[in-house]
């Protein structure tokens, strides 16, 4: 029964490709009308990345000049978010009072004058703290809403494709090349606007969920001291857990062969979707599809992206993919013997060698 789980879950998995989204995100030089984003990719749950939607944005031009930022938001106190390696909402070893055992980790959060929330993530090596200008709960216009004049409060198109009403939360980021998210997924339709520097996306179908092994870990919250400059890393009371995805896509060279032999549905499987967003282009990442995120800083030092998070629908494939993720309780998939199930050479991935494979194709687009 097991083994016959697996290569149903394999068919599936080759079958959404196949039928839907194809090997690679596809790319649209302009805005699409309300009815083909609709049709084409809001509909069919697919992702895509758009260029020149944004280029009339002051903010392409403003932003990137660090004192224009400053100086504008001179008064305002924002959230800044404080890890010791950058990765925030991530799963990370307890040291005490249980050494060794996997905790969900929360970031420290400090409010500060913006100013010295930007220097702290310009200069996080110099100050052994990673610091993320970041609070997913519409902080663009509860914090930053002097700048609404530099960007749209939302995109048109995409207001009007997904029912008309505008977005839920609109959030703004600034961090350096520490700053990555583990792999998540959000219930919200998310257009995802780069301004400066890039972001590199791994991700992956809402069909994949069997490949994530999402697991309950127990909540933990960093506690940082500024005077001595050192985090604590400290289990919530009362306790609660979190389901979060287990799978590290960049595993270190000492532990990646464990990691591969720990989540083999994830290092056997289809290649994740890797891209470069770019300053200037909008990721439309459907709702409920798993991503892992890193990025690149432009020549200031930070990355700059502003997300628009629109209400999913709640309609017949919120139910199939329930319905998909409720499969695997109390099944014994997560154990099976990765020896005998396994996709084709082609197909199995490492996140490395994807990046490396973009950085070829993009420039085979230059030299045509």
């Amino acid at each position: 029964m097991m083994e016959e789980q697996v290569r149903v879950l394999e068919g599936l998995w080759g079958d959404v490709r196949e039928l839907s989204l194809g090997n690679r995100i596809q790319r649209l030089d302009l805005a699409p009308t309300p009815l083909q984003f609709l049709r084409d990719y809001v509909s069919p749950n697919k992702p895509c990345i758009i260029s020149n939607a944004i280029s009339h944005w002051p903010a392409l031009s403003l932003w990137p000049n660090l004192s224009y930022l400053s100086s504008s938001l001179s008064d305002s106190t924002v959230s800044l978010h404080l890890t010791p390696d950058g990765r925030a909402d991530s799963l990370v070893p307890l040291e005490t009072p249980k050494k060794g055992e996997t905790c969900f980790a929360s970031a420290h959060v400090e409010h500060v004058p913006f100013p010295c929330a930007l220097d702290l993530v310009l200069n996080s090596e110099r100050n052994n703290v990673v610091g993320y200008l970041q609070q997913q709960n519409d902080c663009f216009q509860e914090e930053y809403s002097v700048l609404a004049s530099d960007c749209d409060a939302h995109i048109p198109w995409a207001t009007e494709a997904l029912g008309g009403c505008l977005p839920e939360a609109v959030n703004l980021w600034i961090g350096n090349h520490s700053s990555e998210t583990s792999f998540h997924k959000d219930h919200y339709e998310n257009l995802y606007a780069v301004v400066s520097g890039e972001k590199q996306f791994l991700l992956l179908p809402p069909t994949d969920v069997h490949r994530m092994y999402i697991q309950e870990y127990p909540a933990a919250q960093y506690s940082y001291t500024s005077g001595s400059g050192e985090f604590r890393l400290e289990l919530e009371k009362p306790q609660r857990y979190v389901p979060w995805c287990s799978v590290n896509p960049y595993p270190p060279p000492e532990t990646k062969e464990n990691e591969m032999s720990k989540f083999p549905l994830y290092f056997n499987g289809p290649k994740p979707f890797h891209c470069t967003v770019k300053a200037g282009e909008i990721l439309y990442l459907p709702s409920m599809w798993f991503h892992h995120v890193r990025q690149s800083p432009d020549d200031n030092g930070c990355t700059i992206a502003i997300n628009y998070w629109y209400d999913m629908q709640f309609d017949i494939k919120y139910a199939y993919f329930n319905f998909l993720q409720s499969i695997h309780h109390g099944s014994t998939l997560m154990n099976y013997d990765a020896t005998k199930f396994t996709l084709s050479d082609e197909l199995c991935i490492d996140a490395d060698e994807l990046e490396a494979e973009e950085a070829n194709q993009e420039e085979d687009t230059k030299d045509e």
